[in-house]
């Protein structure tokens, strides 16, 4: 299994090996790449950018008497959003003995060392591939956070940034279908009111800091009690060694099927509240959300519809078409197990701080201080999302 490296890359801590080089971990950022990616969007000169909005008052039958004075003056109000710029910074370090020994590999076996005939090493150089990876590491950290992110606007410059992302701006058009649980931990006891059983599932919607455990992921009661819980990685596992959280919320999902009524109605919050105006409504799921839409809608309506091809083995709900237009579905991977946005794409783009002379994501190399090379990536970017009210979050469904 592969792994990371802290530290300068050697010939030791990073062997070489024969044919061809597969990547473990997907590597893909569909929001971020549908809204403009690493060099599209908008640019700013201050760590923290703005956007307006205005409304317009509610419709009604206003009359007005033949032959009267014009009507009082009525003016709009003009309102800014604020969000954040959040550095991404890596760093790559490579000795000039593994840069240039791209021939020497690593044998499963004590001397004499042999190695495997056939395909040679892919990587011709070992500090370009390495800068290559860092730049995929920035894009699915930055894929993560407009989703996941919560924004701080740092007040010194011991406390880094954090822009906001869509769960937690979503404010207006926000369900829980769920049953949310908040307390504290210490250590791997979280105290909390509860009806808990052994085994339930529950998703982290804020850990309070923690990095033990994953907001979005499921894990599973264990050693629960009159009060209080453990929650372990798998059913039965280990208690997680949360540390010490004064606020945390889980989620309970939903026990019951999605339904389309329940992606309707949610739908109709959104339009209701001035949203999908744009033509570009998604629907952003992860895997189990993608599984329950594609279920609910061909179980309501794709069963209606003949198959008319020998080659189709199942159905796969890319659209959903109801009374508020025609809706896409993207699936992406950092989206928590049990939630859904629906997001209006026309109004996202990622917001850039143009370093002179350097541009908004770039490489350059660090000073010398041994036999090594040592570059760094380095950009700042946060999330416009235009109008709130444009998008919606469903939280709490059934994993």
């Amino acid at each position: 299994m592969a792994g990371s490296v802290s530290g300068i890359g050697t010939t030791f801590d990073l062997p070489n090996y024969h044919g061809e080089l597969f990547s473990l971990t997907p590597s893909d950022t569909p929001l971020l790449s549908a809204i403009g990616g690493l060099t599209g969007g908008g640019s700013t000169t201050a760590t923290k950018f703005e956007w307006q909005t205005y409304d317009l008052r509610d419709p009604q039958q206003r009359t007005r008497v033949e032959g009267a004075p014009a009507p009082g003056a009525e003016n709009r109000v003009r309102a800014k959003v604020e969000n954040v710029l959040q550095i991404h910074q890596e760093k790559v370090s490579v000795s000039y003995t593994k840069q240039a020994a791209t021939g020497q590999y690593a044998t499963p076996q004590s001397a004499p060392f042999t190695s495997a005939a056939g395909a040679e090493n892919p990587v011709s150089s070992e500090l370009d591939w390495q800068v290559e990876q860092a730049l995929k590491q920035i894009a699915l950290d930055v894929n993560y956070s407009f989703i996941n992110g919560r924004m701080v606007d740092a007040t010194t410059n011991a406390e880094a940034r954090k822009t906001a992302g869509l769960l937690s701006v979503a404010k207006t058009n926000a369900v829980n279908k769920g049953t949310a649980i908040t307390g504290s931990a210490a250590t791997d006891t979280i105290t909390a009111t509860h009806s808990l059983s052994n085994g339930d599932v529950v998703i982290f919607t804020d850990a309070g800091g923690s990095t033990a455990v994953v907001e979005g992921r499921r894990y599973y009661v264990v050693a629960k009690a009159t009060g209080t819980f453990k929650v372990a990685a798998k059913p039965g596992g280990d208690p997680i060694t949360l540390g010490t959280i004064a606020e945390l919320e889980v989620v309970v999902p939903a026990a019951t099927e999605l339904a389309v009524d329940t992606v309707d109605e949610f739908t109709q919050l959104v339009f209701d509240n001035g949203g999908l105006t744009g033509g570009l409504g998604t629907f952003i799921v992860n895997s189990s959300q993608k599984r329950a839409l594609t279920k609910a809608y061909a179980n309501a309506y794709g069963k209606t519809a003949p198959i008319r091809s020998e080659k189709v083995g199942g159905v796969n709900v890319t659209q959903i078409e109801n009374d508020f237009g025609v809706l896409n579905i993207m699936l992406d991977r950092h989206v928590p197990q049990d939630a859904i946005i629906l997001a209006s794409l026309d109004q996202l783009r990622p917001v850039f701080l143009n370093i002179p002379g350097k541009g908004v994501f770039f490489e350059e190399e660090l000073a010398k201080t041994g036999a090594s090379t040592d570059v760094q990536i380095y950009g700042e970017i946060g999330l416009e999302y235009g109008n709130e009210l444009a998008h919606g979050v469903l939280r709490g469904l059934k994993v």
